[in-house]
């Protein structure tokens, strides 16, 4: 007897009915299970549904009708495990775009699906835009609030921080509007809640007049750079270093606004820098096993590399095309412990031999007061340490992570880091505080997964 794929699912779901199980009959009606995976390839799972709602009303109906576990998901740039669920998955792809701004206040408000490359045009052409954004753009809106994602410079505070008010889809279905005047201690907990108190759906931005950067870069010695580090993130408005790591070298990019007019667009099939990392990967593969004679053609290629200024609208600067995939950690220790930081990881991975050749980011970012923001109470500089996504980040990761620990460090919630609710109450003061908000809005833990529990310290 044979039996087709439609009959097979229609006898599971009769089966659910019978067994009074809600997921058998969701999995027939779903007709197929589609894997997810994030961006890197790392992280990855198998939800009962993956289902994409078309409007605010459609979304309040499916988390009030829904029996198991939600979680939502932007453009999958996470590091962390902070999608992966065997419940619903839910993805705000139709709920994107500008929705309005106010010219006087210089706010904008957009749906919470809209990546945040498609901010920057209808921003500039109603005069505004984000007074800061981080060196990427793949990122959803909501992906990057929720974790605090962040650009550099040491007057700008994260993306969480830019927001002025928010909508939010409760446990219950119910949507809370909320900003510093409305309910102000669940909107300064939800601009960095993680996905944990509900489902962000639109979002009020504080934006500031469109203007013009130029980004200028230059390589020198990494110590000279950390010697002076003072005065460049003093007298720049953003600046950081790309550490080329197994080099003696970095290289220093600076983003300071400007009225002079656009310098000529990059060619096209330009691969943003990205060019430089895939000589460098060849050069691992090939030179690993003489580091001497790898490191001296690292200096080399360092010292005799130019870079021409560039100035343009400031969110064509700002970010940068990154299509080399790669896993990430980055922890944000406080502003004074940077440099003593970066030394002892550059020492460790020297002595070490630790197989890596991603160059290190370093970042300087403003201190907000938001209870889960790596940044909350003072200015930090973070740290990012990168490994191809086809070798191994755990030896690497695990290797670092004590000396980030070692200097106070915050890990940020995007990345990958090994911290529990235990660890993590000891750096973030204000945690109890979250968590027990959470609690009351989600007693279920609907918008939970495992590795959020780990996190909250909450109970399987």
């Amino acid at each position: 007897m044979t039996i087709t794929r439609r009959e097979l699912l229609a006898q599971f779901g009769r089966l659910g009915l019978l067994l009074g199980g809600s997921a058998f009959g969701e999995l027939a009606q779903a007709g197929r299970i589609i894997p997810w995976r994030n961006w890197s390839g790392a992280q990855s799972c198998i939800p009962l549904a993956r289902l994409a709602p078309k409007s605010e009303d459609e979304l309040a109906q499916l988390i009030r009708s829904s029996s198991g576990p939600i979680r939502a998901v932007g453009s999958s740039h996470s590091f962390s495990p902070l999608v992966p669920t065997d419940g619903t998955l839910v993805s705000l792809a139709f709920l994107r775009g500008m929705l309005g701004h106010d010219p006087e206040q210089l706010q904008s408000e957009f749906a919470a699906g809209t990546p945040m490359s498609q901010m920057g045009e209808p921003l500039k052409q109603a005069g505004l835009a984000l007074p800061n954004m981080a060196d990427i753009d793949y990122q959803t809106l909501t992906g990057a609030i929720s974790t605090a994602t962040h650009g550099t410079g040491i007057g700008y505070g994260s993306y969480s921080g830019q927001v002025a008010g928010l909508r939010l889809l409760s446990a219950q279905g119910e949507i809370i509007d909320c900003d510093a005047q409305h309910r102000p201690e669940l909107f300064n907990a939800a601009r960095c809640a993680l996905g944990a108190l509900g489902i962000i759906t639109r979002v009020r931005l504080q934006n500031r007049k469109a203007f013009r950067l130029r980004e200028h870069m230059w390589v020198a010695r990494t110590e000279d750079l950390l010697d002076d580090v003072h005065n460049l993130v003093r007298d720049n408005q953003h600046w950081e270093m790309q550490v080329l790591t197994n080099s003696d070298y970095a290289a220093a990019i600076s983003h300071n606004e400007t009225e002079d007019p656009a310098t000529p667009a990059k060619d096209p099939g330009s691969e943003g820098g990205n060019d430089y990392v895939k000589a460098i990967e060849k050069l691992d593969k090939y030179g690993s096993d003489w580091p001497a004679a790898r490191t001296a053609i690292l200096n080399l290629i360092a010292r005799t590399a130019r870079f021409e200024d560039r100035v343009d609208d400031s969110y064509k600067i700002f970010a940068n095309v990154r299509n080399v995939r790669f896993n990430e950690m980055e922890y944000s220790v406080p502003a004074e412990a940077g440099p003593a930081c970066l030394r002892e990881i550059l020492k460790l991975i020297r002595d070490k031999h630790l197989p890596t050749w991603f160059p290190i980011e370093y970042r300087y970012v403003k201190g907000e007061d938001i209870p889960l923001s790596m940044f909350e109470g003072g200015a930090r500089c973070a740290i990012s340490v990168h490994q191809h996504y086809t070798m191994d980040y755990h030896n690497y990761f695990a290797a670092v992570e004590p000396i980030f620990w070692k200097h106070g460090g915050r890990p940020h919630w995007g990345k990958l880091h090994s911290l529990n609710f235990r660890q993590l109450s000891a750096l973030y003061p204000r945690l109890k505080e979250f968590t027990e908000l959470r609690r009351e809005l989600d007693p279920r833990g609907v918008f939970l997964n495992a590795h959020l529990r780990s996190l909250f310290g909450v109970a399987p």
